[in-house]
């Protein structure tokens, strides 16, 4: 009659006991295992060697995703830094704007680009042509830029291309406490490209926020 072992309570056993090997350290030269790539069995020790081997190489994979990730934010770091010595030099709000207008279309590849402002200045300017009410309450709103579909909204009229993605970024005065996520919001600014992808709902929007900053204390300190 033959013994029926439950695999579970071996498996158990083998946990709560794991100086079981030292004292039968022989039976691991005799235990073998099927390959997990086929072929004959493998004694545990090359078993434990080969999935060693797999972690280690799914490390390195994730690891050069990690530097890659880093890379790539150390270069648009680089270019927000040099927007914002850009901006410093802006005399007057035409060359703030047009500083904007720059480095954004060209050393981020963005293809449309606009600047609208309400509530501060004065002028002819085509950023200050009329914005609805409504927007400016939900610009004014935005805890985060906002991301995503351009249909449907008043920001798709001021295109004159047939873009399908944007980004709103809020421009905002300082808050008492010295950061702009809290000041009166006096504008938006806007990316925006034909590709429906370029802005999603999902992406991260530090960057954004950050160039927003960097737009915002600047056109403040030009505007008339």
């Amino acid at each position: 009659m033959t013994t029926q072992f439950d695999p579970n309570e071996v498996a158990r056993y083998l946990q709560s006991h794991p100086e079981f090997f030292e004292h039968y350290a022989d039976l691991l030269a005799h235990v073998h295992i099927p390959s997990p790539h086929g072929g004959k069995a493998i004694s545990i020790t090359e078993r434990q060697i080969g999935i060693l081997r797999d972690k280690s190489r799914q490390l390195e994979g994730k690891m050069s995703e990690l530097i890659g990730f880093g890379e790539e934010n150390d270069i648009i770091s680089e270019k927000v830094h040099r927007l914002g010595v850009a901006l410093l030099g802006a005399k007057d709000l035409a060359s703030a704007v047009a500083t904007i207008y720059d480095h954004i279309g060209n050393n981020f590849a963005v293809p449309h680009v606009l600047v609208r402002l309400w509530g501060v200045g004065s002028g002819g300017a085509p950023e200050f042509a009329p914005v609805a009410d409504v927007l400016k309450a939900q610009v004014g709103a935005m805890t985060h830029p906002y991301c995503g579909a351009i249909a449907g909204q008043e920001v798709a009229g001021w295109f004159d291309e047939h873009v399908r993605s944007v980004a709103q970024v809020p421009l905002r005065e300082p808050s008492t406490h010295g950061t702009t996520h809290e000041g009166a919001c006096f504008g938006v600014l806007l990316f925006a490209s034909e590709d429906v992808r370029r802005f999603y709902a999902d992406m991260g929007t530090l960057y954004l926020e950050r160039i927003g900053d960097l737009a915002a204390a600047a056109l403040l300190r030009v505007v008339e």
